[in-house]
């Protein structure tokens, strides 16, 4: 693929830089970046392309404005349905028939393509934004970052695989103070909580993430993506299962020719210059 085949839709922008990152970007300032079905739609698309594109080494989700993702937009999801008659609401059951090709296949999509997610946040990361940094492989925050589970106070349950995903990062006692309790919580107590991965000064947030993407991009990207599946899915397995599957990945990685090539630069005493590939 080329650059040219990823595109924007409006809330979201769209780009594959020469270094093989793709850029996603919230924009939707006005809103605080709430999550709409379009932007969602967006972002599956750019990682479902991006798990098939060998062009793209890694990815970088960050925003625009003060805040990064306030959740989702509630008001546009439960707006009048026009179709069904002057003012009628949705009818009960849409959010659980909607929900499986919207928010529940995104997430999946960030901790499953098989090249490293990074994730910078600043201002607000809340309900699906949340989950979002939760499920990036590495999370930069600023200084500003606030994290919260909003979910109780509105009166209604998680949803986004936030609830597999917290207590897998902080514990169950810590995750039940955020589901449970709303307890909103600091950059610097996230970074503590294992969270995110870095704290920066807000006016260093984006000049860190993206070396931290383009230092992952120069990687090698077929055993990173291998790596990063072997992590996920060695959560559920039994030990036997990840060893064979440790060993299906080697097999694989070791034929690859960044495979070669940090052999060759381990010989030769010098830095690997990987290709991807």
């Amino acid at each position: 693929m080329t650059a040219e085949a990823y595109r924007a839709v409006p809330g979201l922008e769209v780009a594959l830089d020469t270094a093989g990152i793709l850029h996603l970007t919230l924009d939707r300032v006005d809103k605080r970046n709430a999550l709409d079905d379009t932007m969602v739609a967006g972002l599956i698309d750019a990682l479902d392309a991006a798990g098939r594109d060998e062009a793209v080494r890694a990815v970088l989700l960050a925003a625009r404005g003060p805040h990064f993702c306030t959740g989702a937009d509630i008001v546009q999801r439960n707006a009048a349905d026009e179709t069904q008659g002057p003012g009628a609401k949705p009818r009960v059951g849409s959010i659980q028939r909607r929900l499986p090709s919207q928010a529940h296949r995104l997430i999946p999509l960030i901790l499953t393509v098989q090249v490293p997610v990074v994730c910078a946040v600043r201002g607000w990361a809340a309900g699906i934004g949340l989950a979002l940094a939760l499920a990036s492989d590495v999370t930069v925050a600023a200084e500003d970052a606030r994290f919260w589970a909003p979910f109780s106070a509105r009166g209604f349950t998680p949803d986004s695989g936030v609830t597999w995903l917290l207590p897998r990062r902080i514990g169950e006692v810590r995750a039940r103070k955020m589901l449970l309790l709303g307890e909103r919580v600091p950059g610097s107590t996230a970074e503590e909580w294992g969270m995110v991965d870095r704290i920066v000064p807000e006016a260093d947030l984006d000049k860190t993430a993206g070396e931290v993407a383009a230092s992952l991009a120069a990687g090698p990207t077929v055993a990173l993506g291998l790596t990063k599946w072997l992590m996920h899915n060695g959560s559920s397995a039994t030990l036997e299962q990840q060893l064979r599957d440790e060993g299906f990945a080697m097999e694989l990685s070791s034929r690859s020719r960044d495979f070669r090539e940090g052999m060759a630069a381990f010989l030769g005493k010098r830095d690997a210059r990987f290709e991807g590939r």
